[in-house]
């Protein structure tokens, strides 16, 4: 039988030593003395509660018996059984007080810990993990641990204890009688193995998974409902729900199928009626034979059900421990996740040339995304990467503000590796504009100075300007004080200009944009490249490009195909030489509405 001492031991965080990696026997301990609490209420409230059965019994066995009846003994076993009663009315109450209030504690702790973890875990982490399994973790899987700390302390203590008194009791009125009562109680916990078998956990293991499937169906849904009304994909957009929700029928069928016979079989062990059988058919031969009195039956009649209640509600609550042991787990793997490594003597860098030398990186051990990338980026240039979907574009750009590290190779700024510079340093030398915006529940300026908390209104203001989004800021209920979410939304494009103002704020002198003009006008993105050109002065800028004015702007386009770089160099030169660039050029020509006359301005100086 799990203890609360075995599970805390059996979700022991490895990575004690950080601070991600506290152990949850850790975030326990400032608890025990709660737990305790609820356990002693629990104790006293189980044995208190067999007061009224015990009262009852000696009531009957009293009235039942040849001889006058004792009035004082049976007020005596009345005030007991009322007492009993109200100490274990007043014990329960109370430990589940406690046990609820330890619960909401432990709880906010656990989300406090993975909020704490999250913000150090590499953000390149996230791009390989669904906002809905995220979310489970941090809400469902949380929530979920509740019945071990609010519920499993009292139904452990009544499994035992409440069994435990009453068999004493009745081996002193008959043993073999009590050995017969028993019958029910080895039958149902005869089945408990099966419920643990290797293809009830792979069932159980299957059923949450495909859980997380659902819920992370159900955010990428909501997420880009405009765009399913907008375009008519509603059927496309559903497939994929409609199929987490088809696979995850099908394996709550298989689940429930091999759990039927079990869960029926224990039920039908532990009801009353069955209880009952057993005690009448066993207890008939000792009463006709003279060996047992009729009187002396009731107390197998009262506390045989009592015996088996406490393992009934145990095991309703088995599934219940058995999730809240899957969610510690997740729990602990998500907090297990190591931070990237902090330099012990962080260097600054010496300017801010980029350079990438050999690196590759591979999220698993099957493929690399990036093989043997070779690459230079000087200050006061701008490089578009472009190349087919992927290709390694996103990757090679998040490793520039260290997202992650290269499991190959360095990149260096201005000339120190960036694992030797650190993260707070390297956060004001970088500066990326993700293609999927985030804004927080909070004002437009606020959400702007984002990076630089202390700026002023007017330097807000200024970047606002740069990035074109400021006419339309104007227009929001209260302006720069409009907070988003609650006073106003904005669309993808206006979302992303917020971005860009953000970057151009922060004034790092590199700049980094993961396709962030994605959903902007032409006209919006055409303010946008003024800016930058404006700003670019001796600023290293990386794009990640699609559209052809972004490309023709660019010092150097960098062409990569399947992780690795097929073409460099200047765009008028990549598409005289008709390779893939080229080949790129020709295949957006046709969708771009402007296309500058034709004009290339790319060879032109800077």
């Amino acid at each position: 039988m799990t203890t609360t001492t075995d599970l805390a031991q059996t979700i022991e965080q490895p990575d004690a030593d950080s601070a991600v990696g506290q152990s949850m026997t850790r975030l326990l301990r400032p608890h025990l003395r709660s737990f305790a609490a609820v356990v002693i209420l629990q104790v006293i409230g189980a044995l208190a509660g067999l007061a009224p059965l015990l009262a009852v019994v000696e009531l009957g066995r009293t009235l039942l018996s040849p001889g006058p009846i004792d009035h004082v003994h049976l007020w005596t076993v009345m005030i007991a059984g009322a007492a009993g009663l109200l100490i274990r009315l007043l014990c329960t109450a109370a430990s589940s007080g406690i046990g609820h209030v330890l619960d909401s504690r432990v709880q906010l702790t656990f989300r406090r810990q993975l909020a704490a973890s999250l913000g150090r875990v590499p953000i390149g982490w996230f791009s390989r993990r669904r906002t809905g399994e995220l979310a489970k973790v941090v809400g469902e899987d949380v929530s979920a641990v509740h019945p071990f700390i609010a519920h499993a302390p009292g139904e452990l203590v009544a499994a035992f204890v409440v069994p435990l008194v009453s068999l004493i009791y009745l081996f002193t009125v008959d043993w073999r009688l009590t050995l017969i009562t028993l019958i029910p109680v080895v039958m149902a916990i005869a089945l408990v193995p099966l419920l643990m078998l290797p293809a009830r956990t792979r069932e159980q293991e299957a059923y949450d998974a495909a859980m997380g499937r659902i819920a992370s169906s159900v955010v990428e849904f909501v997420q880009g409902i405009s765009v399913v009304k907008a375009f008519g994909g509603g059927e496309r957009a559903h497939r994929t729900f409609l199929t987490a929700a088809d696979d995850f029928v099908s394996i709550f069928s298989r689940w429930v199928r091999g759990m039927s016979v079990i869960a029926a079989g224990m039920q039908l062990a532990l009801s009353p009626p069955f209880v009952l059988l057993v005690v009448l058919v066993g207890g008939t031969a000792p009463i006709t034979s003279g060996g047992l009195a009729p009187a002396d039956l009731l107390p197998f009649l009262l506390l045989g059900l009592g015996l088996t209640a406490p393992v009934a509600a145990l095991g309703h609550g088995f599934d219940d421990l058995q999730a809240a042991g899957r969610a510690v787990g997740r729990i602990k793997d998500v907090l297990a996740v190591r931070p990237l490594p902090e330099p012990a003597h962080p260097r600054p860098p010496q300017g801010h040339r980029v350079e990438l030398r050999d690196v590759r990186f591979a999220y698993d051990a099957d493929h690399e995304a990036l093989r043997g990338i070779d690459l230079v980026l000087e200050p006061g240039t701008v490089t578009a990467i472009v190349g087919p979907s992927g290709s390694g574009k996103s990757t090679l750009v998040q490793l520039l503000p260290r997202f992650f590290d290269p499991t190959h190779g360095s990149v260096l700024l201005g000339g120190i590796d960036l694992r030797e510079i650190g993260s707070r340093e390297l956060h004001q030398q970088v500066s990326f504009v993700f293609q999927d915006v985030r804004l927080l529940r909070v004002s437009v300026a606020d959400n702007i100075a984002l990076a630089v908390p202390r700026a002023s209104r007017d330097d807000v203001v200024r970047a606002a300007r740069l990035a074109g989004i400021h006419d339309r800021i104007l227009q929001l209920p209260c302006g720069y004080d409009t907070v988003l979410g609650a006073e106003a939304k904005l669309s993808g494009g206006e979302a992303q200009r917020i971005s860009i103002a953000r970057a151009l704020l922060a004034d790092a002198p590199v700049l980094v944009l993961d396709e962030a003009t994605s959903f902007a006008d032409p006209q919006t993105e055409q303010a946008v490249r003024r800016a930058l050109a404006t700003l670019s002065g001796d600023r290293t800028i990386v794009v990640i490009a699609h559209r052809l004015e972004t490309v023709a702007d660019a010092d150097t386009v960098v062409v990569l195909e399947d992780g690795a770089i097929v073409e460099r160099g200047r765009p008028a030169d990549l598409l005289t030489r008709g390779g893939r660039f080229a080949a790129f050029w020709r295949s957006h020509q046709s969708a771009e509405i402007e296309t500058h006359d034709g004009v290339l301005r790319g060879d032109e100086p800077r």
